[in-house]
């Protein structure tokens, strides 16, 4: 097998792949990329089995056809090296050669034939929601998702579809997060998706797409992309035993004003309390140095007596960084009981920090 590419577009190929790789054992199978060059078109897949990515290219010369794989970080690494020019590919024997004027480098291959298969979307069912809805949710939603929960289901979103409205939901059990999109569905149904394949999804799709699933898979395709990953099995937490069924204390706040005040005081501590008065909003830091940041905003918030809340400030400035309009509302019963923010139909519970 035998093509021409630019440094260009391979490069940007293989930096799109590298996610989807075996990192730990480059003796594996799935640390190399699987390309195949047929009909005037070039696929190049990667895979570590869990999750898994397809880019094809029509904007290459195949001089032959063919198919081959090579670990997809040294290549990589080759073709950065590598002026900004035409870069050959063509295998020889078990090798491949990668060769630009002088330079040439050659790579182990593995058989092709071994590579694992991609699930398949033939008789699939298909979710019908608006995608760039479904990509701004799980954006919103992505930093409350746990890392390394021993609740395994807890490190994914809850995609969460019902009749007339879709649910996306994560948690990390300190905060709640919930986006909600309009939707018309015939079915009732409802998938854990992983938190890796989630941020991929996020870098990757930014227009419409087609989703398929079945029990096991998520397929995402558009027409140069196609992305799979396996979905957690478990049993989601019933979240809405989470959300307060009603509130005693409402107040609307400034996007940019809040965001300011609470960036302030994390120079010092990233544990926070607010004070809510009458006329203004005290932010102080929680330290147990002889250490003291504070910080004060005028604003009205109807209250005849003050209400205080310990609040880790991540979890504030994480809601706010994907708050749309420029103000938000916080909804609070108790200074021990979780509270909500709330923008439009994005919400998050953050249990307070008990003294």
């Amino acid at each position: 097998m035998k093509i021409r590419v630019s440094k260009q577009l391979i490069e940007s190929i293989l930096i799109n792949l590298q996610p989807f790789l075996e990192k730990k054992d480059a003796s594996q199978i799935t640390s190399h990329i699987y390309v195949e060059a047929i009909n005037n078109i070039v696929t190049i897949k990667a895979t570590d089995g869990e999750i898994g990515l397809a880019i094809t290219s029509s904007n290459l010369v195949i001089e032959h056809e063919g198919t081959f794989t090579a670990n997809g970080k040294k290549l990589l690494d080759i073709v950065r090296i590598l002026k900004n020019d035409e870069i050959i590919l063509e295998t020889l024997e078990n090798n491949l050669n990668i060769k630009q004027d002088k330079s040439k480098f050659k790579l182990p291959t593995f058989n092709p034939e071994n590579y694992p298969n991609f699930p398949l979307i033939e008789n699939k069912p298909q979710i019908t929601l608006d995608s760039i809805n479904l990509i701004k949710g799980l954006k919103k939603i992505s930093s409350a998702i746990d890392n390394n929960n021993p609740k395994f289901e807890l490190n994914g979103a809850l995609l969460d579809i019902k009749s007339n409205e879709t649910k996306l939901v994560g948690t990390d059990t300190r905060r709640l997060s919930i986006a909600s999109i309009i939707t018309q569905n015939k079915h009732e149904f409802s998938l854990i998706i992983p938190k890796k394949a989630i941020l991929e999804i996020q870098k990757l799709f930014m227009d419409q797409i087609n989703i398929y699933y079945d029990a096991t898979n998520l397929i995402i395709q558009n027409k140069n992309h196609y992305f799979f990953t396996r979905l957690i099995n478990g049993n989601y937490p019933d979240y809405k035993r989470i959300i307060p069924s009603e509130t005693k204390i409402n107040i609307t706040l400034p996007k940019k004003e809040m965001l300011e005040a609470i960036k302030m005081i994390t120079t010092i501590s990233q544990e926070i309390k607010i004070t809510f008065n009458q006329e203004s909003i005290l932010f102080n830091s929680l330290t147990a140095d002889n250490i003291e940041a504070k910080t004060e905003l005028p604003i009205h918030t109807g209250l005849n007596e003050n209400f205080e809340l310990n609040v880790n400030s991540r979890y504030l400035l994480d809601f706010i960084a994907q708050v749309e309009e420029s103000e938000f509302q916080i909804l609070l019963n108790e200074s021990t009981l979780p509270f909500v923010l709330k923008d439009k139909e994005f919400i998050t519970i953050i249990m307070p920090i008990i003294a």
